[in-house]
């Protein structure tokens, strides 16, 4: 049986996409930076985190984490996968979401949810429960 372990997201600028989702995702963080992962990074010859290809996003001890990659093409249609979010207070959350960057999608297919769109317009549904 397998289990998932981590959801990856396509995106032009990794570290501040992380950080959109790090504070949009109740308990997850963006994974700190050690000496190890520093180095690793400048093996490649990249000196600030902020320019790293692939950050990750997790809740300690829990899983799926999230890994945002840098990839050459944009987005330009919609995603074959989602996230759907879950909150006790839809709307005001909605509101927070968008205070972090993220912007209400154009269509709204009904009312048992909002859809939304992160800093670099991938979808996601918030679940009103």
């Amino acid at each position: 049986m397998a289990l998932i372990q981590d959801v990856v997201i396509d995106c032009e600028r990794p570290a501040a996409l992380a950080r959109f989702w790090a504070a949009a995702l109740d308990g997850y963080a963006v994974v700190p930076y050690d000496e190890a992962e520093l180095d690793r990074l400048r093996a490649m010859g990249i000196d600030d985190p902020e320019d790293d290809p692939t950050v990750l996003v997790e809740e300690v001890g829990s899983t799926p984490r999230l890994w945002f990659q840098r990839v050459p093409e944009p987005k330009t249609v919609k995603n074959r996968v989602h996230l759907d979010l879950r909150s006790d207070h839809a709307d005001s959350e909605a509101g927070r979401l968008v205070s972090l960057g993220a912007s209400l999608a154009a269509e709204q297919p009904d009312e048992t949810l909002i859809v939304l769109q992160d800093p670099e317009g991938n979808e996601f549904c918030l679940l009103r429960t």
